[in-house]
């Protein structure tokens, strides 16, 4: 992911590492890790993982719920991908998300992408808990594609 136009942070230079979307994530608690997520998709990857992290993190969900839990991106930043575009306060949204929740974000300027229901994020993720040594997966149901493995 580099840019040709000079003096920007992912200018084409020699020696210079490219920029990715690639996110492989780990959560550690007291130096151990207890959480491996990952999903494919580009600029939303790190969004729908944020969703995941708070969800779990801090709203208290179980990863699957997490997961199958409404999702959202913006698309009002630039695109990573050729042509790069953008929409300035830009959201797509699943439509699960709630015709209040949705009437609620346009009213506060937001430029709404209707996606469908289970149409965004292809998120997994591997849990331990290190007291029993159990490992515990989910997946997404999205797109028919969604699995998770661990060891």
């Amino acid at each position: 992911m580099t840019w040709l136009e000079e003096g920007g942070p992912s200018t084409l230079q020699a020696g210079k590492r490219p920029r990715t979307t690639l996110t492989p994530t780990l959560v550690l608690k007291d130096g151990r890790p207890v959480v491996a997520l990952g999903s494919p998709g580009g600029d939303q990857q790190d969004q729908w993982q944020l969703l995941y992290l708070l969800r779990t993190i801090v709203g208290g969900y179980s990863p699957q719920q997490a997961i199958d839990a409404p999702s959202l991106h913006t698309t009002s930043i630039p695109g990573s991908f050729w042509p790069r575009t953008w929409e300035p306060g830009g959201a797509v949204v699943e439509d699960r998300l709630g015709a209040d929740v949705i009437a609620d974000l346009e009213r506060r300027g937001h430029v709404i992408t209707r996606a469908g229901d289970w149409s965004l994020g292809r998120l997994s993720s591997v849990t331990r808990d290190h007291e029993t040594g159990v490992l515990s997966a989910a997946a997404n149901p999205r797109g028919a594609q969604g699995y998770a493995a661990g060891r």
